[in-house]
């Protein structure tokens, strides 16, 4: 495998395979056409055709998620999405705009609409080089168990902004507290589209550098963590390209960090690869 494999591996989306869903003026999610398909009996709520969908249930934000919460407790029933995880994210056609509605985060993919997280590069100065802080997924996460993740990522729910999140999250999955995660820098946003079993998966990360003192120890505290290590940047480099040890989107934080610290360096030949790679336009 390659850098380049793991950027293509979380870029597999493929246009011929979907159909944009509209709301009104915006499109707000990419439909693969066999889940298309399921929704054309919910004609109040969905309007099907061949090259396009469009939510016409009327109303506000919560009718219109209301009304879209009965099409998915059905998808649920029929085994076409996992159940539900009662956590709504916003749908809306641009980041910050006002949601158009709130959907189940299990159906995020389905419907193919744009989620936004935070993930937090933990690390400390090793000499001339570097060292990351990466945890290991439970075994029971729904979403690549037993994987290794960032120090801290988590997606934005509804009611929540990216610095919300960036606190909540530090605490539950690594212990840390307000002071030291105010500390983290925002780097950037790493862009990806992939489908999966589910469907479309449309995604942003909002990325932050946190150095971290030489006597931090994480600490889980929601059980979403089976515990942490410390790792040479140079080694988890070398498992992203030799190994799928790590989950999908955190080998894009990983070499991102590489590239803005001068890790993985222009005479690489994956250099230009990964460097333009990991920013999806937003279309």
């Amino acid at each position: 495998m390659s850098f380049a494999d793991r950027i293509r591996h979380c870029n597999s989306y493929n246009p011929a395979r979907a159909i944009p869903l509209w709301s009104g003026e915006h499109r707000i999610g990419w439909l693969r056409r066999d889940n298309a398909e399921f929704l054309k009996r919910h004609d109040g709520v969905f309007e099907v055709k061949r090259e396009r969908a469009k939510l016409i249930a009327e109303g506000g934000c919560e009718a219109v998620s209301d009304a879209v919460d009965e099409v998915v407790d059905e998808l649920v029933a029929d085994r076409h999405i996992p159940k539900a995880r009662n956590e709504r994210f916003d749908v809306a056609p641009r980041w910050g705009a006002p949601p158009i509605l709130r959907l189940d985060r299990g159906a995020v993919p389905f419907f193919g609409v744009r989620a936004y997280g935070i993930h937090v590069n933990g690390y400390r100065r090793d000499g001339e080089g570097y060292r990351l802080w990466i945890g290991r997924r439970a075994s029971n996460k729904q979403v690549a168990p037993g994987k290794l993740d960032n120090l801290v990522a988590g997606g934005i729910g509804n009611g929540h902004n990216a610095s919300a999140t960036l606190v909540k999250e530090a605490e539950e999955e690594a212990s840390i507290g307000p002071e030291l995660i105010g500390r983290a820098v925002p780097v950037g946003a790493l862009t990806y589209r992939m489908e999966t079993k589910l469907g479309i998966r449309d995604d942003v990360m909002f990325v932050y550098d946190l150095e971290v003192p030489g006597d931090f120890i994480p600490a889980n505290t929601d059980g979403e963590i089976a515990g942490f290590e410390l790792m040479p940047l140079s080694e988890a480099l070398e498992r992203i390209r030799t190994t799928a040890e790590f989950k999908f989107n955190v080998n894009l934080v990983i070499l991102d960090f590489a590239v803005r610290h001068g890790v993985l360096r222009p005479d690489d030949p994956e250099y230009l690869d990964v460097a333009a790679g990991l920013h999806r336009p937003l279309d």
